[in-house]
């Protein structure tokens, strides 16, 4: 408790998701990966099957998502991590990194209220500080996956549900397997009726990172869908809802 409310203290001095207290400097620890176990735990408690997180019963617990984010800014992603462990790990950095941003402004109604949400660097890995824009373009896309799009959440009702438990090495595939087909299946995210599709603007946004050499957007939702879409159905997007993905009531 001593160590928890030193930490809780420093945090209120500072802007910073992760930013070490005063005094903890064991130094990064990139040859191990770390427990994404405390995370498992929160979003077990927090959030709802129907992807909607209690952000009040979240505040109750900040100090343990504090000290997660810790834990993985001593854990700096090396060569010797599988890729695997590495998409588990930035999945995971940025989905906690969200729910903290929204636990320092809360109550609020979208996190688009908040002053460059995605653009300011508050997240310290190692001696690096990152924003969350840099962990999802300039890491996370690069590494040529494009289910992370429906892994990563914004916080937001229109992106993908925020899951109820967090990503791990050994279960990843299975993991982006079922929320992809989870997303793409979703008729309060994509309409697929009527021989034509409106879909969610994430395939708009990243459209490029679906249009890879296994071939075009449709192709890759095809590979999701009990009945394929024909190859030349007429795209269009919906409308993308930026209010809070909170649990009411």
């Amino acid at each position: 408790m001593k160590w928890t409310f030193i930490f809780l203290v420093f945090l209120l001095q500072s802007p910073d998701l992760g930013a070490k207290p005063q005094g903890h400097d064991p130094g990064p620890l990139q040859d191990s990966t770390p427990s994404h176990t405390v995370w498992d735990k929160l979003l077990k408690k927090h959030v709802g099957p129907d992807g909607l997180v209690d952000y009040r019963g979240f505040a109750s617990d900040k100090d343990e998502l504090l000290a997660y984010l810790v834990t993985l800014s001593d854990h700096i992603p090396s060569g010797q991590w599988s890729r695997q462990a590495r998409l588990a790990y930035y999945i995971n950095l940025y989905n906690a990194a969200t729910v903290l941003l929204i636990l320092e402004h809360y109550p609020l109604q979208s996190i688009r209220h908040i002053s460059r949400p995605w653009g300011k660097k508050r997240i310290q890995i190692g001696d690096q500080r990152l924003s969350l824009s840099e962990i999802e373009h300039g890491i996370l896309r690069k590494m040529g996956e494009p289910r992370i799009h429906f892994a990563l959440n914004c916080a937001s009702s229109s992106c993908p549900k925020l899951q109820p438990q967090a990503y791990m090495e050994d279960t990843l595939e299975a993991q982006l397997e079922r929320v992809t087909r989870e997303f793409i299946t979703d008729s309060s995210r994509n309409d697929l009726s009527d021989g034509q599709a409106r879909l969610s603007r994430i395939f708009k946004w990243y459209q490029k990172d679906f249009n890879t050499g296994d071939g075009t957007l449709i192709d890759f939702i095809n590979r999701y869908l009990p009945k394929p879409l024909p190859a030349g159905t007429r795209v269009s997007y919906l409308p993308y809802d930026w209010s809070l993905n909170e649990k009411r009531g």
